[in-house]
């Protein structure tokens, strides 16, 4: 897919969260009132639409403060150097990605993709379980999700329309893709990580969720979603039954790879 093949329009999703990415990776923005904070980046090649997309919105890049990123793939990191350059904004990922992020290792899943990682980082803040990331009106937690890869993190804040407030969760990585025994054992990576990926699933399934943001369209029905709130539906992305169901169903789906 060339990058103008997967653009989507820009639009709120709900109170103060906002969706800016593309149809090949999903990329979130929170207004919290003393500036943004993007989740995910999206692809280095496709960076310009989600720019453009922000102007689109009204939503200044000068305004953005944190990159905040779920895990070290290109397809959710590989703007975010480019994008720091421009309007330094702090980078925040899991710790134990540092090195898929700076290229120590070679786990961007680049080459899988067709693709070479060549706008490497050293991340501003590194992110453990349990850390709590601050600016204006918003808290988001993290939580540690390993399995996906191994510093895959899950965040959750709450967003606000008026005097109604909601609860947002965005699962840091749900892809069985790197738990097969070929990529596990292409880069020497312990079989464990799925182990490490059901716990991660179990322990999601304890938040409550009222807004199930995905790091791709299709984990979350992004664009289902957007097409009721087009039709009138205000609340066309709050479903507080859909977070545990999915978690659920991706440790069903590990077994495809068993």
């Amino acid at each position: 897919m060339m990058p103008w093949d997967g653009y989507v329009k820009p639009f709120k999703m709900w109170g103060n969260l906002y969706f800016v990415g593309t149809e090949p990776a999903s990329v979130h923005i929170v207004d919290t009132g003393d500036g943004l904070i993007m989740f995910d980046t999206g692809y280095q090649s496709s960076l310009y639409l989600v720019v453009n997309n922000m102007y689109e919105l009204g939503l200044s890049p000068k305004n953005l403060k944190y990159i905040v990123l779920t895990h070290g793939h290109i397809d959710h990191m590989g703007g975010a150097r480019a994008l720091k350059e421009l309007t330094g904004a702090k980078i925040f990922l899991g710790e134990a990605d540092r090195q898929s992020a700076n290229g120590e290792l070679d786990l961007s899943y680049a080459k899988e993709l067709g693709m070479s990682f060549n706008e490497t980082f050293e991340p501003d803040v590194l992110i453990n379980d349990g850390d709590v990331i601050k600016l204006g009106n918003t808290e988001i937690k993290a939580v540690a999700t390993p399995g996906h890869s191994a510093g895959a993190m899950s965040f959750f804040f709450d967003v606000y329309d008026g005097d109604r407030t909601y609860r947002a969760g965005l699962h840091g990585g749900m892809g069985i893709n790197t738990l097969t025994n070929e990529y596990l054992d292409k880069y020497n990576l312990p079989y464990s990580l799925r182990d490490d990926f059901v716990k991660s699933m179990k322990r999601l399934n304890m938040e409550h969720v009222d807004i199930f943001l995905g790091n791709h369209m299709q984990h979350n029905d992004t664009l289902g979603k957007y097409a009721r709130l087009k039709d009138g539906e205000r609340d066309a992305f709050v479903n507080p039954n859909e977070w545990q169901p999915y978690n659920e169903w991706c440790i069903y789906n590990l077994k495809n790879v068993l």
